[in-house]
């Protein structure tokens, strides 16, 4: 039996594609991510949502000038704010990859504060979390993210924050899991 609940709206099949999601469909594919999966899988229900969306992801994950380590750092935060598993099961091992500690990816899994090494992952951490708890970025955590990280990583930071939300909404309002033989891996917050 599967862990995860059965999902509220399946991606449209692709044997049945129109030409627009075919298009679509085969740009996804094409790229870095290699495949139509996830939360684009279900938006190619609407093409121009899913063209959009691709197009925001792709920058927001491939391209911004923040290094891949504090990219899936704010990531993963995001998954564990959320608490999406599909989220979370994609993105754990890319920052894993990318050099986010072991550590800080357990504590943050768990829900518990970080311990970092690195400023720049402590201010990213922060800044993420102050978004999304918070609703809002104190001035003085503001300003050293702007220090530290730069005024247009900073910009670049709060395109994946926004692009990952949207994700995450998706994943959860629509019941988007990981693959029936991964547990979950997300306990309550506390």
């Amino acid at each position: 039996m599967s862990p995860w609940p059965k999902p509220r709206i399946a991606p449209p099949d692709p044997a049945a594609y129109d030409a627009r999601q075919a298009e679509i469909a085969a740009a996804i594919a094409s790229g870095p991510r290699g495949a139509v999966y996830g939360p684009l899988a279900v938006w190619l229900r609407r093409p121009e949502l899913a063209a959009t969306a691709q197009a925001l992801g792709a920058h927001c994950r491939y391209d911004t000038c923040l290094p891949a380590r504090l990219s899936e750092l704010a990531i993963i935060t995001i998954a564990r704010i959320w608490s999406a598993e599909f989220e979370w099961y994609a993105h754990k091992p890319v920052a894993l990859a990318a050099g986010v500690a072991p550590e800080t990816v357990e504590a943050i899994r768990t829900g518990r504060p970080p311990v970092f090494a690195l400023d720049d992952e402590r201010i990213v951490h922060a800044f993420t979390h102050a978004a999304h708890v918070d609703r809002q970025v104190p001035d003085a955590l503001f300003a050293e993210a702007r220090a530290v990280l730069g005024e247009d990583a900073v910009v670049d930071l709060v395109g994946i924050l926004g692009y990952y939300s949207l994700i995450s909404l998706t994943l959860n309002i629509f019941h988007v899991s990981p693959p029936d033989d991964h547990a979950p891996e997300l306990p309550p917050l506390p």
